[in-house]
């Protein structure tokens, strides 16, 4: 496949996998917000160019890049940010992002863990009390990051999506379904992490 023919769908599908890491067709989907159907067709281009690969054994389903995917995303996230003119507006947003990413760190932890009787143990979840007020913080949080994502969004649309996800993983944490707060795929803390290595990415940075 010639690069500089592919899609933009071609682009956020590869770029899916690059932030996500190995996944399945669904957690794709989730990402990209494309139809499962239209993810597999690319995933099938992007396979055929040698950029994508369907793995094996255990992890049977899941898809990965290639040595060559990763560096064409590589390229093609480099070029669409250059082509913006913008990456001082993408560097400034992704430092306000690293100030608040110790708290999302803290806030799981609050989250997992909790005093009880001066011990620290496991949170079994049966205080809804103490859920209520960490989920309070993190709506706190969600706020303040909500003007990040708009920030990055304002310069490749594409972050607009996390804006979706995020909020959608809090509301449906808030409504009792507790592994979206940090136990599934598609969880706030999963959405968040794969926001902070799309910012990378972009950037062309390291961890």
């Amino acid at each position: 496949m010639d690069e500089t023919r592919t899609t933009d769908r071609d682009l956020l599908v590869l770029h899916a996998l690059r932030c996500a890491g190995t996944a399945s067709l669904t957690r794709l989907q989730q990402f990209t917000g494309f139809d499962e159907d239209d993810v597999e067709s690319e995933l099938i281009d992007l396979g055929a160019a040698g950029l994508v690969t369907r793995m094996s054994g255990p992890l049977s389903g899941g898809w990965s890049l290639t040595d060559a995917g990763r560096d064409a995303d590589a390229r093609r996230i480099t070029a669409e940010l250059d082509a913006t003119g913008r990456r001082g507006d993408v560097t400034a947003a992704y430092d306000r992002f690293l100030v608040l990413n110790p708290e999302l760190l803290d806030l799981c932890t609050a989250w997992q863990l909790r005093t009880v009787d001066g011990v620290l143990t496991t949170n079994d979840h049966d205080d809804h009390g103490y859920d209520a007020r960490v989920l309070d913080l993190f709506a706190g949080l969600d706020r303040r990051l909500a003007v990040v994502c708009a920030e990055l969004a304002a310069v490749l649309p594409r972050f607009g999506r996390y804006r979706e996800r995020l909020g959608d993983a809090l509301g449906r944490a808030a409504g009792g379904e507790l592994e979206f707060v940090a136990d599934s795929t598609a969880s706030y803390h999963t959405i968040w992490a794969e926001l902070h290595e799309d910012q990378l990415a972009t950037l062309g940075m390291r961890r």
